[in-house]
């Protein structure tokens, strides 16, 4: 067996459901479950309706790099999102099977583990970072390292997971001097780029080029499963320097990573059309105008400037608070701990739960009225 699986640190959702095994959910609530960040939104129409019409896509082997229509409609895209000149749809862009496995299989293509490399990481973060660092024989960090030495990686994600927080220009400007002073790869997570309510978020391209800079060293991961609701069709893309994503193509040409034929029509119409986008954000910012009021003393939380989770501080210890609440209000969210690590001895997501603002309206409002009862009762 390869050793380095013994490093891998169990998953969230099974840390949580180890939490809970032994906890019965109070009978006399409905059940409502906001701890896993999977779109409830119907997938529109037009997408659905391409994918029908494309299934005899299923009758032929696509190639890795995927259609030229999908990766011009990629890089039209990222044009008119971030008003950046039109990426190159053969060299600059390469769909990819959901962002989760290319950001994974990105770390085994850049890290070379023969000089002791290590991999930067956000901390609270997405884990299959800390994967991905664990198993291309890389070391993660957590947060800001005090010594950059031996960075091959970092993995940036704005908006953040869970927090919500964007990237500024400012910022951007800081990471991309380290990465000029140290030689290190940035690979930067945007899927929730579409979900905000005051305005786009700045994205590391659109930076990068306000900068005056090239994309060497820069590669952006996005997807549609949050953008248009498709979580199911794992469909997305990685776009940035040429350099890398020839090498990243080659890796996923051995790694049988191709998107199907029927799976890229659907992607075309969904990149091609906004109007579904709109009213994705529409509905979330209707539920955050909804349930924000509803959070009370003594938990804290703030909106946050893109994604669909609530980030609340808890009274008490996080885990105990997420199996409290299961047992008492049949609510279930992630303990922030869970989705962290210890750093001098700081777990930044010691008390505080991720609440995924993920179901209809009235659940969402329901749940986090009964998460504040839970606080207020303690």
């Amino acid at each position: 067996m390869n050793p380095l699986l013994a490093k891998l640190q169990p998953y969230p959702f099974e840390k949580l459901r180890a939490l809970t095994a032994g906890t019965t959910a109070n009978p006399a609530l409905r059940p409502l479950n906001l701890s896993i960040g999977e779109p409830k939104h119907p997938t529109p129409a037009l997408v659905k309706d391409a994918l029908t019409r494309a299934l005899d896509g299923l009758a032929a082997y696509p190639l890795t790099i995927g259609s030229p229509e999908l990766r011009r409609a990629i890089a039209g895209w990222l044009a008119r999102r971030y008003g950046i000149p039109q990426p190159d749809p053969e060299t600059e862009v390469l769909p990819i099977n959901g962002s989760r496995e290319a950001l994974f299989a990105f770390a085994q293509t850049v890290i070379d583990p023969t000089r002791a490399a290590r991999v930067v990481c956000p901390n609270p973060f997405y884990q299959i970072y800390e994967g991905a660092a664990f198993l291309a024989g890389a070391t993660p960090l957590y947060g800001t390292p005090k010594i950059w030495d031996g960075v091959q990686l970092v993995y940036a994600c704005s908006p953040a997971n869970p927090s919500g927080k964007v990237m500024k220009l400012d910022d951007w400007r800081a990471l991309f001097a380290l990465a000029d002073r140290h030689g290190f790869v940035i690979a930067s997570d945007e899927c929730y780029s579409e979900i905000y309510c005051d305005g786009p978020p700045l994205g590391s391209l659109q930076a990068a080029r306000q900068l005056g800079r090239s994309y060497e060293r820069l590669v952006a991961f996005s997807s549609l499963s949050k953008r248009s609701n498709a979580p199911g069709m794992r469909s997305g893309f990685v776009a940035g320097d040429a350099a890398l994503i020839k090498k990243f193509l080659l890796y996923r040409t051995y790694h049988g990573s191709a998107m199907s034929l029927s799976v890229q029509a659907a992607s075309i119409a969904a990149w091609n059309d906004e109007a579904h986008v709109h009213e994705n954000r529409r509905l979330y910012a209707e539920k955050y105008r909804a349930v924000l009021s509803r959070v009370k003393a003594p938990l804290e939380t703030e909106m946050p400037e893109g994604g669909f989770y609530l980030w609340i501080r808890t009274p008490i210890d996080d885990a105990e608070f997420a199996r409290r609440l299961l047992a008492e209000q049949n609510v279930l969210v992630l303990p922030g701990s869970y989705i962290a690590r210890t750093v001098d001895g700081v777990n930044p997501g010691t008390n505080h739960i991720r609440v995924a603002l993920v179901p209809p309206l009235a659940e969402c409002t329901e749940a986090i009225e009964r998460i504040s009862r839970l606080a207020q009762s303690l």
